[in-house]
C-alpha cells in the first residue's frame, strides 16, 4: 500500500516513525521505524532516520505491507539444525552457517534462524516481543558465517542490545580482501546509508549517513589481497562490506560490493568471505565478561588456501 502524506505546521517538530504511525490505523510505531530503516519511507525522496523530527510540507512517501501482510499466521517453527556454542537460562550463542538468512522477510518466509529458534526453544514465542525477530541481539547478512548473541528473555535482550547500543561489546570478523596495495593496518570512519539510486544497497554517504567506525590489520599477505581482522565499532548495515569497497579493497566473493569485473559468482567463493570470529561481551544476569570465538568454515579455509597458491 502506498502512502503520502504531507507535514502540516501542526505536526511539525514529531517524530518521522509517529507522524507516519498516527497517519495509519494498522500498523505499529516500531514496525514504521523498520520500514524507515529500510529506505521503504522517504522524507522529500530522501532516506532520514526514523528519530528524523518532521518539518513543515515534508513530503514522506513510502510502501507501507497490505492490511493482510501484517496479520500473517505466527511463524512456524522448523527444524533447521544449529551449531549452539554456550548456553544458559538467559542467552544462546550460536556459530551461524553461511547461507542462513537470521529472520523472515520478503522473499524469505521460511527457512530463516529464527523458525529455527522457535522449534528449538518454544519460549522465543512467550516473550510478547518482536515476532519476526525474537531474541535477535544482532544481525549477520545471509552469507555472513560465524558468531551470534541470541537472548533468551525479554530482560536480556534489552540489557544487551544497551550494551552494543553503548559500544560495550567487542566484535571481531576474519575476512578476505582483494587489493595489492592494502596498509597493514588502519581506521575507516565514514558514514554509511541507503544508496540513493539503489535501495537494497548501502553507500558511504556525507549527508545522511550515519556515523561508522571500523578498524583493521592484517593478519597475512597474499599476491591479490589479505586476510584481516577487522574490529567493528558500530553495527550499520553492511557495514565492513562498505567501507572497504569505499576503500578500494573489497571483500572476495562479494557480488554487491565488488568492481564490476569481479560481480560475477566465482565457484570457488559463492559469498563473501567474511566470518564473524570473536565476540566479548557482559552477562545480562551475572556482569561477567565472556568471550567466544567461532572456527574459520571450511569454504572459508578454501579460499583461503586458493589465495596461498597464487590462484586468484
Amino acid at each position: 500500500m502506498h502512502i503520502k502524506i504531507e507535514i502540516s505546521p501542526d505536526q511539525a517538530g514529531v517524530r518521522l516513525d509517529q507522524a507516519v504511525a498516527d497517519s495509519q490505523t494498522r500498523i505499529s510505531r516500531s514496525r514504521v521505524s523498520s520500514l524507515i530503516s529500510q529506505g521503504l519511507i522517504l522524507v522529500n525522496h530522501e532516506c532520514k532516520r526514523p528519530a528524523y523530527k518532521v518539518k513543515p510540507k515534508d513530503l514522506i512517501e513510502g510502501d507501507l505491507p497490505s492490511p493482510d501482510q501484517q496479520d500473517r499466521k505466527p511463524l512456524s517453527p522448523e527444524s533447521i539444525p544449529l551449531n549452539i556454542l554456550y548456553e544458559d537460562d538467559y542467552i544462546l550463542l550460536l556459530d551461524k552457517p553461511a547461507g542462513l538468512v537470521v529472520h523472515p522477510g520478503a522473499g524469505n518466509a521460511s527457512g530463516t534462524l529464527v523458525n529455527a529458534l522457535i522449534a528449538y526453544y518454544p519460549g522465543f514465542s512467550e516473550q510478547g516481543w518482536d515476532r519476526e525477530r525474537p531474541g535477535i541481539v544482532h544481525r549477520l547478512d545471509k552469507d555472513t558465517s560465524g558468531l551470534m548473541l541470541i537472548a533468551k528473555t525479554r530482560k536480556a535482550l534489552e540489557f544487551l542490545q544497551k550494551e552494543f547500543k553503548q559500544r560495550r561489546v567487542e566484535k571481531h570478523y576474519l575476512g578476505l580482501a582483494r587489493g595489492k596495495n592494502i596498509p597493514d593496518a588502519g581506521v575507516i570512519e565514514r558514514p554509511i546509508g541507503r544508496h540513493p539510486h539503489h535501495r537494497k544497497r548501502m553507500a558511504v554517504m556525507d549527508e545522511n549517513g550515519r556515523y561508522a567506525k571500523t578498524r583493521f590489520s592484517v593478519i597475512k599477505r597474499f599476491s591479490s589481497g589479505c586476510l584481516m581482522d577487522i574490529r567493528l565499532y558500530t553495527g550499520r548495515t553492511h557495514q565492513i562490506r562498505v567501507h572497504f569497497y569505499d576503500q578500494g579493497m573489497p571483500l572476495f566473493g562479494d557480488c554487491i560490493y565488488q568492481e564490476r569485473r569481479f560481480r560475477k559468482k566465482d565457484p570457488r567463493m559463492p559469498r563473501q568471505m567474511l566470518h564473524s570470529w570473536t565476540l566479548s561481551f557482559r552477562h545480562p544476569y551475572s556482569g561477567l565478561r565472556l568471550s567466544f570465538e567461532a572456527p574459520m568454515p571450511e569454504d572459508f579455509k578454501t579460499t583461503l588456501m586458493h589465495l596461498s597458491d597464487g590462484s586468484q
